[in-house]
């Protein structure tokens, strides 16, 4: 680790390198949400509209967490984290709505989700040599909103269960990753 860093970012490196293990769990866990829905057929709407809230409210616990061991940019992954629980409660009173709802604003909620990754990719650059992992997630997930906002399918609920499984999949692999680095990191300070 370069000697640029002060105290207080080698203290707070320190501290998430210790929770590494967290991002590996949130990894293999968004795995098993993506093999899950991917493997749906013919799942019912209400299923699908659960998954999605869960995913959504897992999404806001980890930001939460991260906000939680973060030094710098703390508000945004707070405002992320509140932004992606409000929408799992929203997913879980009305999972049928949700669903179709889902269906509708994919591209947008892909594109909420590139930018965040690309930000957050940016935004750990220098303790980060594998940032580029969350760069490319995040701009291949960019590029998915635009294609996503163009398209009128009319079997919406499987190209929702396809993407909503990719983006599962971006997550875990993502995270896993970082709990490797994160730790890596813990090991040099």
């Amino acid at each position: 680790m370069e000697s640029s860093l002060s105290s207080e970012d080698q203290t707070a490196l320190e501290s998430a390198s210790k929770l590494w293990w967290l991002w590996l769990v949130f990894g293999i866990a968004w795995t098993i949400v993506a093999v899950i829905i991917l493997q749906f057929d013919q799942a019912s709407i209400d299923t699908v509209g659960i998954i999605i809230g869960a995913m959504f409210i897992v999404s806001g616990l980890q930001q939460f967490v991260i906000a939680s061991v973060s030094d710098s940019m703390k508000w945004l992954f707070w405002l992320f984290g509140f932004l992606f629980i409000g929408a799992g409660v929203i997913s879980f009173i009305s999972p049928e709505n949700t669903f179709a709802a889902i269906a509708d604003i994919l591209g947008f909620l892909f594109l909420i989700v590139g930018v965040f990754w690309v930000i957050q990719a940016f935004a750990t650059k220098e303790v980060n040599e594998l940032w580029w992992v969350g760069l490319i997630a995040g701009i291949a997930m960019i590029i998915l909103a635009f294609w996503t906002g163009g398209q009128f399918f009319i079997e919406k609920q499987y190209v929702l269960l396809i993407f909503a499984g990719i983006w599962a999949l971006m997550q875990g692999l993502t995270d896993i990753v970082r709990a490797f680095m994160i730790r890596k990191v813990g090991q040099v300070v």
